[in-house]
């Protein structure tokens, strides 16, 4: 029995058995007034941005509109860059450039350049401020917990070329030979069927499957476990180790991931489905998709994109894709992706992190960008803009005018029969994690309201949260 909690019983990080918040009487107070002092202080940094800018005087303001011409400028310079070629591809990249560099100049040629850097500096931290105001005022709730005794028969498949050679570089086999585990090393000349490798170890008797490796082989041994009832053991041996962030793991040191095998706890989360594969992370349809079929990709993934991009965002190359997403549709996007559980952050360039990986939602994100107007509007508007469509559901299915598309799972490159049906399996997969793990702060992994700053004045005002109109919609918007 620790902290008042049976063994076994689930618990929140951070939450007494009873549901109360552990801490001091005090923590509470505390904690309700970070988010008023931060929407205060974002709102002072607009004002004070907006009384530099005054200062600038007329010259300031049209300083102010170039600049945001200048966006506008680089945003179809990107455009030109990513769907053209040859000439304008040129052109593209000489206004991409150009468009912020006149800026910049026109500023200092008026003799206003500090205080226009000042009011935008002024202006960034009035954003930063407000979004972190409103993380503050509606905190995730943790993923909760249980514990469990240690595993006795503990393997781990390992794939010694994962991550330009981590669990060598890291010394992970001995590591995890000293604390009891079998340690399975994937022969890498040859292709090895991995779900096959983690079926024989359980026929074996192993009572807990882990893996060293990519995203990809991770699910691969997450679906063996999940069909046996058996925790899985996840090494941030690969190269992203976007399953590892999400369960808070430490992606600097691999190593520390394995001290869930004699002092951890389990999580119980989500696992995605894709046809007949299971995912961890993300399946993306599209343009990515259709990129990481090229046997170049690899090895030049930059001039493969540039190359192939042009046919695609245009649409003479690849399938006419149409997702439906339970109630919603989404026309011929361009790029589409799935994710086991709904990222942060709603920008499909950084989609940040998934808060939690255990309420059985699927997230949406899809783009279509109409031509350099369209991406001019995405620079401008963001997450609002009509080119972004950003859903959550409880299935996703993929049309398209082929027999058979490219799909990209965890990052490997498939090809799948239409219509491709995605699901989620809720809380099917067992995971044992350290009990002390860099990233299970929910704090660190908040979602990302869309900004209202009538929220954060009201939240300014009275101390309150944010409106119940502006949480995050779990059917999707737009």
């Amino acid at each position: 029995m620790a902290g008042g909690s049976m063994a076994g019983e689930p618990t929140e990080s951070g939450s007494r058995a009873d549901g109360s918040t552990a801490g001091g009487p005090g923590e509470d107070v505390v904690d309700r007034r970070r988010p008023r002092r931060l929407a205060r202080l974002a709102l002072l940094c607009a004002l004070a941005a907006v009384v530099v800018l005054a200062f600038t005087g007329p010259h300031g303001l049209l300083v102010l509109l170039a600049e945001l011409a200048g966006l506008v400028v680089t945003a179809v310079g990107v455009w030109w860059t990513i769907t053209r070629r040859a000439l304008w591809r040129l052109v593209g990249v000489l206004l991409a450039v150009g468009g912020p560099t006149a800026g910049v100049l026109l500023a200092y040629d008026a003799g206003v350049l500090a205080l226009t850097v000042t009011a935008v500096a002024l202006w960034l931290a009035a954003l930063a401020c407000a979004r972190a105001a409103l993380r503050a005022a509606r905190p995730p709730r943790p993923m909760p917990t249980r514990e469990a005794p240690p595993p006795r028969q503990p393997v781990l498949i390992m794939n010694p070329k994962s991550g330009g050679g981590k669990v060598e570089r890291f010394d992970l086999v001995r590591r995890a030979e000293d604390l009891g585990a079998r340690v399975v090393l994937l022969d890498t000349s040859v292709e090895q069927d991995v779900a096959e490798l983690a079926r024989r170890a359980v026929a074996d008797g192993a009572d807990l499957l882990g893996v060293a490796g990519g995203d990809g082989t991770q699910a691969l041994v997450a679906a063996v476990a999940a069909e046996h009832g058996l925790p899985f053991l996840v090494v941030s041996a690969g190269t992203r180790n976007h399953f590892a962030m999400d369960l808070g793991l430490d992606r600097t040191d691999p190593a520390t991931c394995l001290d869930a095998l004699r002092d951890g706890v389990e999580l119980t989360v989500d696992l995605g489905r894709v046809g007949d594969r299971t995912f961890v992370n993300t399946v993306s349809f599209g343009a990515y998709a259709q990129i990481v079929q090229s046997p170049e990709y690899r090895d030049a993934k930059t001039a493969t994109a540039l190359d192939a991009l042009p046919d695609l965002l245009t649409g003479e190359a690849g399938p006419t894709l149409t997702a439906r997403a339970d109630g919603h549709r989404i026309d011929a996007p361009q790029a589409l992706l799935v994710s086991n559980n709904p990222y942060a952050a709603p920008d499909p360039v950084d989609l940040g992190r998934r808060p939690r990986l255990d309420e059985g939602l699927l997230g949406v994100v899809g783009v279509r960008v109409e031509g350099a107007a369209g991406a001019a509007e995405l620079v401008l508007l963001g997450e609002r803009a009509a080119a972004l469509t950003l859903l959550s559901a409880r299935q996703v299915t993929v049309h398209a005018d082929a027999a058979e598309i490219p799909v990209a799972v965890d990052g490997e490159a498939l090809t799948l029969p239409t219509p491709v049906v995605c699901t989620l399996r809720h809380r099917a997969l067992r995971v044992r994690v350290p009990r002390e793990r860099p990233g299970a702060d929910p704090a660190q992994r908040a979602h990302a309201h869309p900004l209202d700053w009538r929220d954060v004045t009201r939240l300014a005002l009275s101390g309150a949260g944010p409106h119940p109109a502006q949480a995050r919609p779990t059917g999707g918007h737009r």
